[in-house]
């Protein structure tokens, strides 16, 4: 069985009943149908033996064993119908083998629908299960994943991938069982009819499945080459539609629209070789079904005209138990070039699935309730890659409980670095940092996170409503907690402006301003009321009016809680217990605004240069 495909059917396991139910009907299924076609020559019979004088065999024939099937059959056909037409009459019999042949044909169609019913459950579930384990694991990678992948490529896996799984490799489903049977039914009763003329069907049969397989070995690897470069002009559009702003600020709309089409385009010619080549499989094996029907025409011709060693209405009856191979034949190799195209997209979704989390809970891992002492930052050393230089070096820091202690420093100094860490965002390479003395690495992370409240440059709301935006922060808020929340975040006068928390903030936010936006991602973390706040230059890209109402917020929330700041702004950490200078990875100097400032030294230039960036 294919790797892929094994491993997708694992998904299958909560829905195995519904599994069952489908093998069920589709025995029913193939049973009714090669029954429908067996049922043909009894009418043939009686059409053939209508000009002849009614005769009736007396002596019922006897079953001798299986080699003799053939005859038995024959005889035992022959003998009924000989019965029956002398004793009701040709017309009669007609009307009572057609009603039959109608009656196995709603049987067959029937059980086709039910089938169908149930395996819709399960092919529909599996895909639900898929698309659920995918996002639960987009949500627990850590973010150094997606310095690696492109947004684009992910958003692939989990739609387009899956939807291509949904439709080539879940597709071998509704067949997996019922082509088969369909193929040993007719098959068993064609060695019964004819050994010989079955012997041509299986001469045929390698040849078939070898020129088939041929075609369809450079189907996975072209199928790879679409859903990759899908995943490239999928990340093209959501970096088109983030940056939509500069894009135009700087007439690129060319640039990208190159970029886009030219991705498209490879996009297309790679579609167009798989597409073709899967088209080949109808064509190639109805033309090498034909042949193999029009071999047996010829050969059961001489079996019956000239060897007068086969009933007509017997070799009329092979031929469409052949042609009942015939179809399922073709579904089948039809449904083996899907199932090479999806190779690639389901490679892709258990390479995303089958990535180890690098960032996860320690086995016994502690769940740490409330925050006592002090935060400690005992000689790290980090770096994002592992080709790249370290960003922080030999790093110390003690941040006590209650405290406010701001990072400073030009661009790239690593200030926040620090917060990505102590949140557990990235994982230290060298050195510890604890809380209350407890290594963070040895705490859930949930129980570490919901230590933290953050705050950062960017507002990251999210396409609904204010209170819906809110309650990220405390799902189970009361309506009182909420407002408290908005006013100590000065965000309550303008959302009551807005209509209320019912009001729809738009795609990130872009119903509201700037200043609106950091007021409510304020009003989002004072509502959680956790007892450490990161603020990471929130009030870097305000204007003045909105910075005054976000600093103001900000001194409120900060008040009797422990609080890192990375500071773009002299207003935002004049105020701090401690200020930490930072450059290149470690630090320069530290202490109040009053003491560095007296120090003559690299803080005092960045205050004269309002430099903290």
């Amino acid at each position: 069985m294919n790797p892929y495909f094994k491993k997708i059917l694992r998904f299958a396991k909560p829905y195995k009943k519904y599994a069952y139910l489908n093998i069920f009907f589709n025995i029913l299924y193939a049973l009714f149908g090669t029954m429908s076609f067996v049922a043909l020559i009894p009418v043939l019979k009686v059409i053939f033996k209508a000009d002849e004088a009614p005769t009736t065999i007396v002596q019922k024939p006897i079953f001798t064993g299986i080699l003799d099937i053939k005859d038995y059959l024959e005889d035992s056909l022959n003998y009924y119908i000989a019965d029956y037409i002398d004793e009701y009459g040709n017309f009669k019999v007609l009307m009572i083998t057609v009603s039959a042949i109608i009656i196995l044909f709603l049987l067959k169609n029937l059980t086709n629908y039910l089938a169908m019913y149930f395996i819709t459950f399960l092919r529909n579930g599996i895909l639900q299960d898929i698309r659920n384990a995918m996002y639960e694991k987009l949500i627990k990678f850590p973010l150094s994943f997606y310095s690696e992948k492109t947004k684009g490529d992910t958003i692939a896996r989990v739609t387009s991938d899956v939807q291509e799984v949904r439709n080539s490799v879940l597709s071998i489903l509704e067949m997996i069982v019922r082509e088969p049977l369909n193929i040993i039914f007719s098959l068993a009763l064609m060695i019964a009819f004819s050994v010989k003329l079955t012997i041509f069907v299986f001469l045929f049969l390698p040849i078939s499945g070898y020129l088939i397989s041929v075609v369809g070995k450079s189907l996975k690897k072209g199928s790879l080459r679409v859903q990759n470069e899908q995943g490239i002009f999928l990340s093209v559009l959501e970096e088109t539609m983030g940056g939509l702003r500069i894009i135009k600020a700087f007439n690129a709309e060319g640039i990208f629209k190159t970029k886009f089409e030219e991705s498209t385009e490879r996009y297309t010619y790679y579609s167009n070789k798989v597409l073709n080549r899967q088209n080949v499989a109808s064509p190639l094996s109805e033309l090498l079904g034909i042949i193999t029907i029009g071999i047996l025409l010829l050969y059961g011709g001489y079996l019956v005209f000239i060897d007068n060693s086969m009933d007509p209405a017997f070799f009329l009856g092979y031929i469409l138990l052949a042609y009942n191979i015939l179809t399922p034949a073709k579904a089948i190799s039809k449904a083996s070039y899907s199932l090479k195209r999806g190779d690639g997209a389901a490679q892709r979704i258990l390479e995303f699935l089958e990535t180890d989390n690098i960032l996860t809970n320690a086995p016994n891992a502690i769940d740490k309730q409330g925050f006592e002492s002090n935060i400690t930052i005992n000689n790290i050393s980090f770096k994002y890659k592992e080709d790249s230089n370290y960003v922080l070096k030999n790093f110390n820091l003690t941040v006590p409980k209650g405290k406010t202690v701001a990072l400073v420093g030009q661009s790239g100094s690593g200030k926040s670095t620090i917060a990505n860490l102590v949140t557990r965002f990235y994982d230290v390479n060298e050195g510890t940092i604890t809380i209350d003395g407890v290594d963070i690495k040895d705490m859930s992370l949930y129980s570490l996170r919901n230590l933290f409240g953050m705050v950062s440059q960017k507002s990251i709301l999210f396409n609904d409503s204010i209170e819906n935006n809110l309650r990220i922060g405390k799902i189970d808020a009361t309506e009182t907690e909420i407002a408290n929340a908005t006013q100590v975040a000065n965000a309550y006068d303008f959302i009551q402006e807005k209509g209320g928390l019912d009001f729809n903030i738009g795609d990130s936010g872009n119903n509201l301003s700037g200043g609106q936006q950091q007021r409510l991602s304020i009003a989002r973390a004072v509502l959680k009321n956790p007892p450490i706040m990161i603020l990471d230059e929130a009030t870097s890209s305000l204007d003045t009016e909105s910075e005054r109402l976000v600093q103001d917020a900000l001194e409120k929330m900060m008040q009797n809680r422990t609080s890192i700041v990375i500071a773009h702004r002299l207003s935002t950490i004049q105020n701090a217990d401690l200020i930490v200078v930072m450059q290149k990875g470690e630090i320069i100097e530290q202490g109040s605004h009053k003491e560095l400032m007296a120090l003559n030294g690299h803080y005092k230039k960045l205050v004269e240069m309002q430099s903290f960036d």
